[in-house]
């Protein structure tokens, strides 16, 4: 419960650089996951092409999450 009142509690810019964050994280995910598909050397494995697109992901998250961190950073190093 005290999980839940403090995101119920933060601020706007808070919440923002937690949903940054996340994103970056998942963007992080991507990345791994591409690189553990090109890396692969099994000419079976690389025969079958994968359906998630990791790299239009990875790029999509990086500027989703930096645009969130960017317009949280003034707030949030404000308060410190």
């Amino acid at each position: 419960m005290d999980l839940v009142n403090a995101i119920l509690l933060s601020s706007d810019a808070a919440i923002l650089a937690d949903v940054g964050t996340g994103f970056l994280l998942l963007a992080a995910f991507c990345a791994l996951m591409e690189r553990r598909r090109g890396k692969s050397r099994s000419l079976e494995r690389l025969e079958r092409v994968g359906w998630v697109p990791w790299t239009g992901l990875f790029v999509g998250c990086m500027i989703i999450g930096g645009g969130c961190l960017a317009m949280s950073l003034p707030v949030v190093l404000g308060n410190l």
